[in-house]
């Protein structure tokens, strides 16, 4: 129960022991910042003028029924004061006492818990006006509450408290409806009696609250919350320069997706792509661009963990009434609501991204191009959504132009009939790959190779492990299960065969001793001596590349083996070469090895090769 006294024709009371522990946790260490305060007492005020919006439909007699709805803030720099009023549904005196004296009460739950039970469920109120209320001590040394209830016969209410232990509650003439509260600011607060700071502060947190909030005459929050509209009302001007405002951008957004859902989450969003990724000009990793809104009030600033890292370079707002937020508004109540929330919006963002790459194919592979990075990172990283990413990659191909992109499905496709994987080769570039040995069994079965280029492509590839049933298989890997290609052109007797075969492989094998794990026959090659493939399934050569990157030393890492082509005269002549000058057919055995490297990407250090080079010219040139 709440003690009172009577006083010289007031009520001085005690707070009730939950509020005292309340407010101590308030004023010391609920919220991380103590600006925080003033975007709960206008949340507070926006609620309740959205009551008196709904009362003034529904009641016939009002009191000041001309009022506008409004917001107004003042503040007094020489006397420290910070005074926020509305002209909202205001209180009567048992009002006043029950949602600021007790913490079991507040004036928008009760107002909840009756329209619950009526028809109407679609008010947009926010908050709970006795817990945000009391943010106003963090700031203040002392405040006041003047209000005049909606209800015609109600008389003015004055409550004043310094928020140690308790409050007096007196009469108040001259008020006109709605609530008014004073603030004293405590001698470290004197920055909030400032203007601007004032100004910044709303437009940070309570920029979209659909009513007007005025600051010296002028109106603050002049941005509309757009993504509350419906979007068929909405210019694409109006997007543009919300996302310029929202994105403090000054180019248009590539992409924007607008989306209401109410189940499983009712969700409002609206997203954009930029135009640019800042990334990749050295600016650093970039921070979530994608602010959490409850009913139009900020809840968080680049939220973290709003959306997955790896759309990072999204901007935009989300705004759900579902969160459930603990005292403050300031964190997340239900980590597993938050998850939801999150699995939600980003598998709608990427149907959308699906939409539009089929739509308009080379808008989206200019976008490809710019953020690609990131969806790469999210396929090799994200578990959750990875399959789901996997149908916006984009490659280019042995069957597509340079610059040109083709896709998994597409690929897929255009199968051949007893083709069994998907085949795809790492290099620097598409020069690079083609003028390499791994393609020689392709070309030779007019079998299509996805070409990737940057070494998380392979680690993206190893991730998806297949797609549509199909194996995902790098072309430098040692057991390719290719079909049988087409009757050879060469001769069984142009090649070295039987135990002249193995004999010499057992011999390179010995001359290059634990560089490779062996050495045999090639069923792939056509017009080279020789390639090194990897014995491991999954350590492809660009993932090697990478790790020499990282440890500078690719010993031990990754078995290969060295397959030669028993039907180019090199291999025969080297078999040949070996009877005669051992010596000479060893340092040609060290140069077939050294170029298997080259056209792996694994060369680290070139000197030895390059005397080796001379060595060979010298003979070559009859000179020893």
């Amino acid at each position: 129960m709440t003690e009172e006294t009577k006083t010289q024709g007031h009520q001085t009371m005690e707070f009730q022991a939950e509020v005292k522990e309340l407010l101590n946790i308030v004023i010391n260490s609920l919220y991380t910042d103590r600006e925080i305060f003033l975007r709960e007492l206008i949340s507070n005020a926006t609620d309740a003028l959205e009551k008196f919006r709904y009362l003034s439909i529904t009641d016939k007699e009002v009191a000041d029924a001309d009022l506008p709805l409004e917001i107004t803030i003042e503040v007094d720099e020489q006397n420290k004061t910070v005074t926020v009023t509305d002209t909202g549904v205001g209180m009567t005196r048992d009002e006043l006492v029950e949602n600021l004296g007790t913490i079991a009460h507040s004036g928008s739950r009760s107002f909840f818990r009756q329209m619950a039970e009526s028809e109407r469920k679609d008010l947009n109120l926010i908050g709970q006006f006795g817990v945000g209320f009391y943010a106003a001590f963090m700031a203040a040394k002392k405040v006041r509450v003047l209000t005049r209830s909606y209800r015609p016969e109600a008389q003015g209410v004055e409550w004043v408290s310094d928020g140690m232990g308790g409050y007096s509650v007196m009469q108040a003439q001259g008020l006109q409806r709605g609530t008014k509260i004073v603030m004293e600011l405590k001698e470290d607060a004197d920055e909030f009696a400032s203007p601007a700071t004032v100004k910044q502060i709303i437009q940070k947190y309570s920029n979209f609250v659909p009513f007007p909030i005025m600051l010296g005459g002028e109106k603050v929050n002049t941005v509309q919350a757009i993504w509350a509209r419906n979007k068929n009302e909405i210019k694409d001007e109006e997007y543009n320069e919300f996302y310029k405002f929202i994105a403090n951008a000054y180019e248009e957004p590539r992409y924007r997706m607008h989306f209401s859902v109410d189940a499983p989450l009712a969700i409002n969003a609206l997203l954009y792509v930029p135009g640019e990724n800042m990334e990749r000009f050295g600016f650093g990793k970039l921070d979530p661009g994608v602010h959490l809104y409850c009913r139009k009030v900020m809840i968080q600033q680049n939220a973290e963990g709003l959306l997955p890292e790896w759309l990072r370079f999204v901007r935009g707002v989300v705004d759900s009434e579902d969160i459930p937020l603990n005292i403050s508004r300031e964190t997340m109540q239900d980590s597993a609501l938050m998850a939801k929330l999150r699995r939600v919006i980003t598998g709608r963002f990427l149907k959308f991204l699906g939409e539009q790459a089929k739509a308009d194919p080379e808008k989206y592979a200019g976008f490809w191009d710019t953020f690609g990075i990131f969806l790469k990172e999210g396929a090799a990283s994200d578990f959750n959504h990875y399959k789901d990413i996997a149908p916006l990659l984009r490659f280019e191909s042995s069957r597509s132009e340079s610059g040109k992109y083709v896709t998994l499905d597409q690929y897929v496709d255009r199968m051949k009939e007893n083709q069994k994987h998907i085949y795809y080769i790492n290099g620097p570039t598409r020069e690079a790959i083609e003028a390499g040995p791994y393609l020689e069994a392709f070309r030779a079965r007019d079998m299509e190779v996805l070409y990737t280029h940057e070494p998380v492509d392979d680690f993206v590839l190893s991730k998806l492990a297949e797609y549509r049933d199909k194996k995902l298989v790098s072309a430098d890997q040692a057991e390719l299960d290719l079909p049988e290609k087409d009757a050879s052109e060469t001769s069984e007797n142009e090649k070295l065969a039987g135990e002249d075969l193995k004999t010499l492989m057992d011999w390179m094998k010995q001359t290059l001793g634990d560089r490779v794990d062996e050495v045999r026959e090639s069923k792939r090659l056509v017009d080279s001596p020789a390639v090194l493939i990897n014995l491991d399934e999954y350590m492809t050569s660009s993932m090697q590349r990478v790790i020499r990157a990282m440890n500078q030393d690719t010993a031990g890492v990754g078995r290969k083996a060295l397959e030669i082509n028993p039907a180019h005269g090199l291999v025969r002549g080297l078999a040949a070469l070996r009877q005669k000058d051992e010596e000479f057919a060893t340092m040609a055995v060290e140069q077939i090895y050294d170029n298997a490297l080259i056209a792996a990407g694994l060369v680290s250090d070139p000197r030895g090769m390059v005397n080796r080079m001379y060595q060979i010219l010298e003979r070559a040139l009859g000179k020893d």
